[in-house]
């Protein structure tokens, strides 16, 4: 059964007659016999009695009426919904993202996205860099973003791109004996108790990248809690416990109101032609095989118009 075969069939219904529903529908009457005979023969059901020059519905031809009407207008709302969804009037975007950019930096351009195409949905998951990437692969996102690292065999099969930037800042709070000091000599800094994210979080992979710069192991640190966000990791520092290298865009209140202090790290060699290496960047991944519909152009489009103008 067509879709071309309900429409005259239901032409058929509509003239009571078969070369009116020719004409109406710009084919030939022996198309339109056709047809009809074709869903009779098919079905071993007859749809209309033939009584003289007229017609009319059979038992089984009334049931197909109400039926095929339920099609076309189905047909119809899909094909409006793909024409509107075609220019951004309706639809979904699935949004990956890792906790400090969905927190921090992401509602910002949500925000800017549904006033621009109000009647589509965002729905956004979160997760750490890990989580997060192995679903893009999977197809659980149409896009993603992170600010870690992501490994090489999930890598191979994504486009990435940068489409904005942070930094970590070591920082402890006011019952910690680092907070009247401006600065800290990095072989100190297995000297005190740590407070890190959970393992597969991206901060915690860039602080830890940066510590063997420094010439320190990851594992020297004593870390005496490890957290699932950095609300988490922001809350143990200001009570006190240890430090922490957390997100600048975590602690801006924190450090305007003197809650948290930011220690700067001195002793270590560096290249001052060399970026500062707690500064890291957001990825906007991407599948390079799967369809990318045009929600999810158009709000690439925006991260990357938003960090050209930066």
């Amino acid at each position: 059964m067509t879709i071309d075969q309900l429409q005259i069939f239901l032409a058929v219904v509509q003239h009571m007659h078969f070369t009116r529903a020719a004409e109406a529908l710009y084919i030939t009457q022996p198309s339109v016999s056709a047809a009809i005979q074709s869903l009779e023969e098919q079905y071993k059901v007859k749809l209309f009695h033939r009584i003289g020059r007229r017609i009319e519905l059979t038992l089984a031809g009334k049931m197909l009426e109400v039926e095929a009407q339920k099609i076309l207008d189905q047909v119809e709302l899909t094909e409006r919904g793909l024409r509107e969804l075609n220019d951004l009037q309706r639809g979904e975007l699935k949004l990956g993202a890792s906790q400090t950019i969905a927190n921090y930096w992401l509602p910002r351009f949500i925000s800017l996205f549904k006033q621009e195409y109000p009647g589509i949905a965002v729905d956004c998951t979160l997760g750490n860099t890990t989580e997060i990437s192995e679903g893009i692969v999977t197809g659980l996102f149409d896009l993603s973003l992170v600010e870690g690292k992501v490994e090489a065999s999930v890598l191979a099969c994504l486009e990435q791109q940068i489409i904005g930037r942070d930094c970590l800042q070591i920082v402890v709070g006011q019952s910690h004996l680092w907070f009247e000091r401006l600065t800290v000599e990095v072989a100190e800094l297995t000297t005190t108790n740590w407070v890190m994210r959970e393992k597969g979080s991206g901060t915690r992979q860039q602080f830890e990248q940066v510590l063997r710069q420094w010439g320190i192991e990851p594992t020297q640190l004593n870390v005496i809690l490890s957290m699932k966000s950095g609300e988490m990791v922001k809350a143990a520092v200001e009570s006190g416990v240890g430090a922490a290298a957390i997100s600048n865009l975590i602690i801006v209140k924190e450090l305007r109101l003197d809650m948290l202090r930011r220690i700067q790290i001195t002793g270590v060699v560096r290249n001052t032609t060399d970026a500062d290496p707690l500064s890291r960047p957001f990825w906007l991944l991407k599948h390079r095989e799967r369809f990318q519909t045009r929600i999810s152009q158009a709000f690439e489009q925006l991260l990357v118009s938003a960090k050209s103008v930066e």
